[in-house]
């Protein structure tokens, strides 16, 4: 059996330095360089594996992009993803955790080489079984304990599994140079398992149910369900956006200011920080985001006290809105629910849980959970600092 640890993601091991001279293509060529120099590795492993060994590839990096990358040049080596376990390797409450936003789990990959060839099948074909595969790995998961970012992780073994096993995949998308169909990215693949886990997630916020909201609304709820921390990479924010329908930079950042930017990460805005028109507004009469009546609802609550509040909601008729309680109720699901010293960590949960007993909203709060004290773990992960690209 062969075992090799992949834990540096694609920035850090693709070298746009070397491809300086390339201006502003030099990121897609040092992404695809290393590639290739993966893919040239693994076929090395295909190489001096007899036919009935075993890979297990320990991968422990959270980019969809360095998933992409690595379920490529695997498939693309000839190998074959039987299994994958999620291994819980991360101290729930430790600085690493906290400020880095790492995951907490680290996936094993077991894979076997292809030992036939297969005829090429059209992703049309199997992306129902993607899709199915993506819904129980994710259920199997959660019931497992895995939260957070790790859920979205470790469905993607998974999905990768139900590719890698019918490969060549090919799509209706024609290559413009040959006309023939392009091969399929793994990356579509990793979508549908994203799609499945906010899926799950939302529902579990919701205690089962099904409530429907907006984009830019579950966008806020899955960020804070699956990070926990109001600072997150800014990659991690636009994969999610993107997987419901929505522009990170466009929506979340400039018209709707959920999020601004820090350098290579975005921060979730706190509801005094959103005002302006078209988002948190109290001359607003009507909301088309639930987020920004939420986030209204509690600015004006703070800045003008239980009365008004009571007051604001009760002449646009969100007293008895029925989608707006989910809502609220939603933000105190996803929230981090930790106390400091008898009060929550976070401010929005503070405020939530005061207009809750002013206005009698009858929302469910967690127990108290004090956060526990803060231990630095050995870095398990590489986590240099992200380089920053100026052209972005």
């Amino acid at each position: 059996m062969l075992q090799v640890g992949v834990s540096q993601s694609l920035t850090h091991s693709a070298n746009p330095a070397r491809f300086a001279e390339m201006g502003r293509r030099r990121r897609e060529l040092a992404e695809q360089d290393y590639e290739r120099k993966m893919q040239a590795c693994f076929r090395e492993m295909y190489r001096v594996l007899t036919d009935d060994g075993v890979l297990t590839v320990m991968f422990t990096h959270k980019k969809v992009e360095a998933w992409d990358t690595l379920g490529m040049a695997l498939i693309e080596a000839g190998f074959v993803v039987h299994a994958s376990w999620p291994v819980h390797t991360e101290f729930e409450h430790s600085l690493h955790q906290a400020k880095k936003n790492a995951a907490a789990s680290t996936i094993l990959l077991t894979c076997r080489k292809r030992t036939k060839k297969s005829d090429p099948v059209w992703w049309e074909d199997i992306k129902g079984k993607v899709r199915e595969t993506a819904r129980e790995k994710a259920e199997e998961y959660e019931k497992q304990g895995i939260r957070g970012v790790d859920l979205y992780i470790a469905t993607f073994g998974p999905v990768l599994a139900v590719i890698s096993e019918r490969w060549p995949v090919q799509t209706s998308d024609a290559d413009e140079r040959t006309g023939q169909p392009r091969t399929l990215r793994p990356e579509a693949a990793l979508k549908i398992a994203r799609e499945e886990v906010i899926g799950l997630r939302k529902r579990g916020l919701l205690l089962g149910r099904d409530v429907e909201f907006d984009p830019v609304s579950d966008w806020y709820l899955m960020a804070w369900d699956a990070f926990k921390a109001e600072e997150f990479p800014g990659d991690e924010a636009r994969k999610l956006a993107i997987a419901m329908g929505l522009g990170l930079e466009e929506t979340l950042i400039k018209a709707k200011k959920v999020v601004t930017k820090k350098s290579q990460n975005v921060v979730l805005q706190k509801p005094k920080a959103r005002k302006k028109r078209g988002c948190v507004d109290e001359e607003a009469e009507t909301f088309e985001c639930l987020v920004d009546a939420a986030h209204t609802a509690l600015f004006v609550f703070e800045e003008d006290g239980a009365q008004a509040a009571r007051q604001w909601l009760s002449r646009r008729g969100l007293d008895t809105d029925a989608r707006l309680k989910s809502y609220l109720q939603a933000m105190v699901n996803a929230l981090p629910p930790q106390w400091k010293a008898g009060k929550y960590v976070r401010p929005e949960m503070t405020l939530l849980d005061r207009m809750n007993d002013a206005l009698a909203l009858g929302l469910a709060f967690p127990a108290e959970e004090e956060v526990a004290p803060q231990h630095i773990q050995g870095e398990l992960f590489d986590n240099e600092p992200e380089p920053v690209d100026d052209e972005e």
